[in-house]
């Protein structure tokens, strides 16, 4: 991984169906960045092609234009101009979007969906705050009523991904090595292992990390940002762009209230000081407490796949 940016730095990307073959692929880009002395520095990692979707009869995706324009040589500024961006904290705009191919290819993947009716929810969380778990008791209890998928995300291992093959759901295994976070080109080839059928919800799991999944858009039509109460109840002040950048806030193991301390109205009252616009529900997949509520939400975004 970039150590400046957090970018993937060209490491294979590990695609695991159990029962099926492993599979890998690079993701990678090209970057800029400004240096603390005012040098803006440039530099390529190793690419990667976006091959589209073989779901038919739908129609595949288009394949993506190029990239960028060739990438210039460093370039570095007088030194009186770097003395005065840091004596003065002057804002220098870059002309390319660092985002902008994760982008691009996030829409791809939004497109895909809507095509197919599909409803995509990009699960992101601290890790261990229960999103497995939660997925599993879900699983279970609708999956005969609602067709569905799972993309999990980790750096190492498989063993989310066989908790959910052993349910009877299909489900692939992401793992990122050093990444910190799924991109909407891993979201777009675990698609195509999965190949979910239509009026169907996919359920990606993100790396257990509340900062880099919340700049990376895959293409979801929600993030559902779930937090437990052996946490701190002010992890929405401590991770703002994590929560103002979902829709929906899952506040689980509420089983375990009785036994820790955390104010739930206070960590509430947080969360909808970042963001008011948040549906928020409260959970144990151990009792079920909680579980009609985000049940009957599910069903409805099966049904309406605009947010």
């Amino acid at each position: 991984m970039c150590v400046t940016c957090g970018c993937s730095d060209g490491a294979q990307a590990t695609y695991t169906q159990p029962g099926a073959a492993t599979t890998t692929a690079t993701e990678a880009d090209s970057h800029t960045h400004v240096l603390a002395d005012g040098t803006v520095v440039t530099h390529r990692h190793a690419g990667h092609e976006h091959a589209p979707h073989n779901h038919s009869p739908a129609p595949a995706h288009e394949p993506p234009q190029t990239d960028r324009a060739a990438i210039a040589a460093p370039v570095t500024l007088p030194r009186s101009a770097a003395v005065h961006a840091r004596a003065h904290g002057t804002t220098l705009t870059l002309e390319q979007n660092l985002l902008a191919k994760n982008d691009r290819l996030a829409t791809q993947n939004r497109d895909w969906f809507q095509t197919h009716h599909i409803t995509a929810l990009n699960l992101v969380s601290s890790p261990g705050a229960g999103k497995t778990t939660l997925l599993v008791q879900t699983i279970a209890d609708l999956q005969p009523e609602i067709p569905m998928a799972v993309i999990e995300g980790d750096q190492e291992t498989v063993n989310d991904a066989e908790r959910i093959a052993a349910t009877g759901c299909p489900a692939i295994q992401v793992n990122t090595g050093t990444g910190c976070h799924l991109e909407a080109a891993m979201i777009d080839r675990g698609l195509k292992t999965l190949n979910p059928p239509d009026h169907s919800l996919v359920l990606i799991e993100n790396v257990g990390n509340l900062v880099c999944p919340a700049l990376f858009d895959l293409g979801e039509n929600a993030k559902v940002a779930m937090l437990s109460v052996t946490e701190g109840e002010d992890k929405p002040l401590k991770y703002p762009h994590m929560f103002r950048a979902s829709q929906v806030m899952v506040l689980t193991k509420i089983d375990l209230l009785p036994y820790v301390n955390f104010d739930v109205q206070r960590c509430l009252d947080y969360a909808r000081q970042v963001n008011p616009q948040l549906r928020i529900f409260q959970v144990s997949a151990t009792t079920g407490a909680g579980l009609t509520e985000w049940y009957d939400w599910l069903r409805s975004t099966v049904m309406v796949t605009e947010f």
